[in-house]
């Protein structure tokens, strides 16, 4: 792997780069806080996101999410349609929130009916120590990497400012689209395909836990993240979105930004 460090921070310098970024992004997402208003619990009255306590969902496509039992279609949609509302002229960000989760096609048998520990659930990387924010973090102890001494370093094989690019995540449906985009020729803007390829990513959007590996471009995409992930975790919604209404919108979009024939 080609490790790039051209965008090198140190120090103060570093930590006063990671304070203007996080007031910047601040401001990015508070200016559609009067649109947009998260509810304070999911569908189930239970706080979102709580792996530790028993929800009264159902078996679901996707067994990692506590705070979903509607069809997958329905979750791309209604995070599609916020956003939409919210902002109508990035239909960019529209795509986005509809594609994000199609990687989650590798559970099916067409694709290979991988388990669903390999195709669902926060993303981390690997080659370098485990942060604490990771989510379950106790359980990472049962991983050799965290014994290997050139992997359980904060940097490990990597270097600071490297370029989130430059990082080998742990493989799951984020990373998979993010291939079919890429590989398809895909037009969508580079916030797009950081938005797919690090949705599952909460140790750093959320817990801002290995910033010290991002360039400046990943900075900037990160705002448009942030935004993103506030409708994909607080648009679930028992209301469901009315797919052959909306379905010629989104086909125009996918002409716009894909081929008419997909590799997956």
């Amino acid at each position: 792997m080609a490790i790039q460090a051209e965008h090198h921070a140190h120090g103060s310098q570093a930590e006063e780069k990671k304070n203007v970024h996080t007031e910047e992004t601040s401001e990015l997402v508070s200016a559609k806080d009067r649109m947009f208003k998260a509810p304070k619990s999911n569908a189930f009255g239970q706080s979102f996101r709580d792996y530790d306590i028993e929800s009264e969902r159902q078996k679901v496509v996707d067994d990692s999410d506590p705070d979903l039992d509607e069809p997958q279609i329905q979750h791309l949609l209604q995070t599609a349609e916020a956003i939409r509302k919210d902002y109508p002229n990035e239909d960019w960000l529209h795509l986005t929130a509809l594609i994000h989760d199609l990687g989650k096609i590798l559970h099916l048998p067409q694709f290979g009916e991988l388990p669903q520990w390999a195709v669902v659930g926060d993303t981390f990387p690997v080659g370098c120590a485990f942060d604490e924010k990771n989510v379950h973090h106790k359980y990472f102890k049962e991983n050799p990497d965290s014994k290997n001494p050139a992997y359980n370093t904060k940097d490990g094989v990597y270097s600071k400012g490297c370029g989130l690019d430059n990082v080998l995540m742990s493989w799951g449906h984020d990373d998979y689209m993010y291939m079919v985009a890429k590989e398809n020729g895909t037009t969508l803007p580079s916030p797009g395909l950081f938005i797919i390829r690090y949705h599952s990513f909460y140790p750093l959007h959320k817990e801002g836990a290995y910033t010290h590996f991002m360039s400046e471009e990943d900075f900037e995409n990160l705002k448009w993240l942030h935004i993103f992930n506030k409708y994909d975790l607080y648009s679930k919604s028992k209301v469901l979105v009315d797919v052959e209404k909306v379905k010629p919108y989104y086909q125009s979009l996918i002409d716009k930004y894909f081929p008419a024939k997909l590799k997956w």
